[in-house]
């Protein structure tokens, strides 16, 4: 039997830490998340934000009831009358550049706070500010920039560096700060020291926000007063002796899964890739619950993940994201809002968008649930790859029996429009068929950020905490 007090798995090293140290500390599992989540806004900062929003899955050990907590952006009451609040830019993804709007009117309402405050009233002991003690102390002193996170910053440079604000903060000196740098943001380290001491949207913070709107955006003070998380019941899918608790609608995510497992013969790569191509298929052309998917938004580029577990069984499986942020900092507090309605992936309506509608996703943080009392908790960033990175990990874990280790470095695929990408590691009889199967294909040399990171956490049924931090997305994993 461990001793160990639990795990965490993130997108970062710091995030990660963050959240081991709220556990060594005496913490639970909700303090641990809370605590990485406003660490990944601090140390991942094009990824996440008090700006956006995300969906957790949690589990109180007291109750060991899985829910589903719906906190991502919501489109405001009301179109605005607006002028100069849509910019278009073009972010280089290297193989491809692609368009997308930022700007104040791009901004849909966020939920962040709302929901780290209901992951908080569902069983964390710490308080709020203790909680974000660390991200504000590490906002004030700057953290080093990862060779990943600069990375990041270069796809998504026009936006970065898209007003005065924003460049002070990225590109200081004219130029975006280089891996080994410090990014310091004090303005961060304030805002969260107000949202533990104030909230969110009745405070200065949510009048700053409505203040970058005036005039451009559509975004108002009862639009963040009235925001509400939404508690919904997670899609359960039996996969071998497990059951598989996924993002329900209006997310995509959790019924393109689900749709694939009743699809999906054996862990084999070449039925998986026949699983994900029926339901591409579905989704594009399928009538009854898939024919809803053909009008929503599926896609989320700019996500995070972290997965936590403790001793006494609690459970936060978290996805953030914030697009790609706005392009403007929000004035005093060192944060971009979200421009999810300036992303065609995600807003297919463009202007025409819908009021007052919580939007849909395809981020997707997932629990499997063994009957030997076993629990996994994974997610992962990587647009509409978290479907398949997803997938791909459950069944190599739920059928297939391998280890979280191996589940998660294990090579991956993706179908989309029937065109295949795989990472190029797959053995040759496999490799050959997989190929043959899907003429048009492409092969990518080695393990990429393009397949998603599915940072996962584990409580064995001998009481055992195993972590893996994905190194596709710079993943670390800490066990307490």
């Amino acid at each position: 039997m461990s001793t160990a007090r639990g795990v965490v798995a993130a997108g970062h090293r710091l995030t990660a830490e963050a959240g081991a140290d709220v556990l060594r500390a005496g913490g639970n599992a909700f303090d641990a998340a809370i605590a990485a989540l406003a660490m990944a806004c601090v140390s991942e900062p094009i990824l996440c934000s008090p700006g956006g929003g995300g969906f957790a899955m949690i589990r109180p050990g007291s109750t060991q009831v899985t829910s589903l907590l719906d906190f991502f952006a919501h489109t405001p009451r009301e179109r605005g009358e607006v002028t100069d609040g849509v910019h278009e830019v073009y972010a280089d993804f290297g193989t491809a550049t692609q368009r997308f709007h930022i700007g104040p009117a791009t901004s849909a309402t966020p939920g962040f706070f709302a929901g780290v405050a209901a992951i908080h009233a569902a069983g964390a002991t710490w308080s709020l500010a203790d909680c974000f003690d660390a991200a504000a102390s590490t906002a004030r002193a700057g953290v080093e920039v990862t060779p990943f996170q600069h990375h990041l910053s270069t796809v998504v440079a026009p936006i970065v560096t898209a007003t005065a604000g924003a460049s002070a903060l990225f590109a200081p000196d004219g130029r975006l700060l280089p891996a080994g740098a410090r990014l310091c943001n004090p303005g961060l380290a304030d805002a969260f020291d107000v949202m533990a001491d104030e909230g969110f949207a009745a405070g200065p913070i949510g009048a700053a926000c409505v203040g970058q709107q005036s005039g451009r955006g559509h975004l108002t003070g009862a639009d963040l007063e009235r925001y509400e998380v939404i508690e919904r019941q997670p899609i359960r899918v039996r996969l071998g002796r497990d059951i598989v608790c996924l993002n329900p609608a209006p997310a995509a995510s959790g019924r393109l899964i689900a749709h694939s497992l009743d699809h999906l013969e054996s862990p084999d790569p070449v039925d998986l890739a026949r699983a994900l191509c029926a339901t591409d298929r579905a989704r594009r052309s399928a009538s009854g619950e898939l024919a809803a998917l053909a009008d929503v938004p599926l896609r989320q580029r700019g996500t995070t993940h972290v997965s936590v577990i403790d001793l006494e069984r609690n459970l936060a499986s978290v996805t953030m994201s914030n697009g790609e942020g706005n392009g403007e900092i929000v004035d005093g507090f060192g944060f971009m809002l979200n421009n999810v309605l300036g992303e065609e992936d995600v807003n297919h309506q463009g202007s025409d968008w819908p009021t007052d509608t919580r939007l849909s996703s395809m981020m997707g943080p997932t629990v499997i649930e063994s009957p030997d009392g076993a629990v996994v908790a994974l997610g992962s960033g990587g647009s509409n790859r978290i479907r398949s990175a997803i997938l791909q990990v459950v069944t190599r874990l739920c059928l297939g029996g391998e280890s979280l280790e191996d589940a998660v470095s294990a090579p991956r695929l993706h179908v989309e429009n029937d065109h295949l990408d795989f990472e190029d590691l797959f053995p040759g009889p496999t490799r050959d068929e997989l190929v043959a199967l899907f003429p048009d294909h492409l092969a990518w040399p080695r393990p990429d950020i393009f397949y998603g990171g599915a940072h996962s956490a584990e409580l064995g049924a001998d009481g055992v905490f195993h972590g893996v931090g994905d190194t596709r997305r710079d993943g670390v994993a800490v066990v307490v």
